[in-house]
């Protein structure tokens, strides 16, 4: 089987909440389309427009403002440069005078009541599929279908851009699909993982270009955690969750004076750290880019918006608990090392809930988040390994079972949860013989994969089972 290439900033995306394979992938397919009608001269030739969510989109679509994504799309707003304030006017102007700027150009007449269609049956190629069609002022009609996969990852069933990413994945100095590959690689090379996967990276794009993606990455990461530490209230939905990480840093933070993000980094390397500290600040930084995922705030994919507070809550754990002169080159081995265990799972298995369940997400970026841990703490290449299985394996069968399809409870506390069991495998992992482990990595992968085809579509991204139906609104 032929592999295509995934780059560390294909596993890491910046983009809006509150979920990627329900937000983000939507919203890029949506620019998808419109760059496609315009290739075609099209644009300008449309007067109607429909968009059929299928399945687990159509299911949880409400929940996880898939609605708001593809008119958000169709506007033609970036999702990693949309001033977030603007969501909200935008789409209620959209509601209200049942008018849409395609493409921030064209005005056609869009009621998303009318024009955005749920329907509950699956499309067999995947349970994220959505159709957009299009009516031209010639009375033709002209339809594309795309299938959001996870981690805002985003193809068509013809798979078009594939040919373009094996040539890619070829062009790599060390191609890697599996786990035992990766380690194959640094051991004849005598490199760290993310020495290994930066050289790949080299071949794609300059360092210049890396490090300013990657600092970019940290930021919004970093600038994330802030603002979900700041802010305090009740999240949108209607479950009427209250936020906890406002409460719980004030509880935390020590009195030294700070402005920006950067400077609050320093100040929490000055507070107390006993080992209820160090679980709380860890909490704290999770459950903070989770609350502020599930508030239609920009996060970073981490493999995906549902898990996207476990890795920068195991880098900031590095950053203010183990290492007080942490920089930027370490941010960088993180993400590094971070990315390419991702890409592992998703090349052989899922990072799509609605595939695979929780596991498929929490799972997989408690695992990228334990390996790049390990190396920054001096683990070798097989230890790493070694930490993202152990990760993994204790996450195995994880649903997917958000009440009344937000990405709120169960989903941000999973994040602390799966932050606290990466670090605690990667000090298994540093304290551990390799060779004597009995399960390796890809065969974690195998049975994760294993698993999700086994688990039932009520536990994967569709609010018909477990918490979903065991648990109320009128209870909330």
């Amino acid at each position: 089987m032929e592999i295509e290439s995934i780059s560390v900033f294909d596993m890491l995306k910046i983009g809006v909440g509150p979920s990627s394979s329900h937000t983000l992938g939507p919203w890029r397919a949506a620019e998808r389309w419109l760059a496609r009608l315009n290739s075609k001269d099209n644009l300008e030739k449309v007067e109607a427009v429909e968009v059929h969510l299928y399945g687990s989109l159509s299911l949880t679509g409400k929940g996880h403002a898939t609605d708001y994504a593809v008119m958000l799309g169709l506007l033609g707003a970036d999702p990693e440069l949309i001033p977030i304030e603007t969501i909200d006017p935008l789409i209620a102007k959209i509601k209200k005078e049942h008018v849409l700027l395609l493409a921030g150009t064209y005005s056609i007449a869009f009621d998303p009541s009318k024009h955005i269609i749920f329907n509950k049956k699956f499309l067999p190629f995947h349970a994220n599929g959505l159709k957009f069609q299009a009516t031209l002022k010639s009375g033709k009609k002209i339809s594309k279908t795309y299938y959001s996969i996870g981690g805002g990852f985003v193809i068509s069933e013809e798979r078009k851009n594939a040919k373009r990413k094996i040539d890619m994945f070829n062009k790599f100095p060390f191609p890697v699909q599996k786990g035992t590959e990766l380690l194959d690689f640094c051991n004849s090379e005598k490199l760290k993982i993310s020495e290994l996967v930066l050289q790949n990276e080299r071949s794609l794009r300059d360092e210049i270009t890396i490090d300013h993606e990657l600092k970019r990455i940290w930021s919004t990461m970093l600038e994330c955690m802030y603002t979900g530490c700041h802010t305090e209230g009740t999240l949108p939905g209607g479950l009427h969750v209250k936020r906890r990480a406002f409460e719980m840093h004030n509880k935390l933070k020590s009195g030294l004076p700070y402005s920006t993000p950067e400077e609050w980094l320093q100040s929490i390397r000055q507070t107390e750290v006993k080992f209820r500290q160090i679980l709380q600040w860890v909490s704290c930084f999770a459950l903070s880019v989770n609350e502020v995922n599930a508030s239609l705030g920009r996060v970073v994919t981490a493999p995906t918006n549902g898990s996207a507070g476990v890795i920068p809550a195991v880098l900031m754990y590095y950053m203010v608990i183990e290492n007080h002169a942490g920089n930027f080159e370490h941010i960088k081995q993180f993400l590094l090392v971070a990315g390419e265990i991702g890409s592992i799972f998703k090349k052989g298995a899922t990072i799509s809930a609605a595939m695979g369940g929780c596991q498929a997400e929490i799972g997989v970026s408690s695992a990228m988040a334990a390996g790049a841990l390990t190396e920054l703490l001096g683990g070798t290449p097989e230890q790493v390994l070694m930490a993202a299985e152990i990760a993994m394996e204790h996450h195995l069968g994880l649903t997917c079972d958000p009440i009344g399809g937000l990405v709120q409870i169960p989903c941000i506390e999973r994040n602390s949860m799966g932050a606290i069991k990466a670090i605690n495998a990667a000090e298994l992992a540093l304290g551990s013989d390799p060779s004597a482990a009995k399960v390796p990595l890809d065969k974690v992968v195998q049975t994760m994969w294993e698993t999700a085809k086994d688990m039932s579509s009520k536990y994967k991204e569709t609010s018909e089972g477990g918490l979903a139906v065991g648990v109320f609104l009128s209870d909330c």
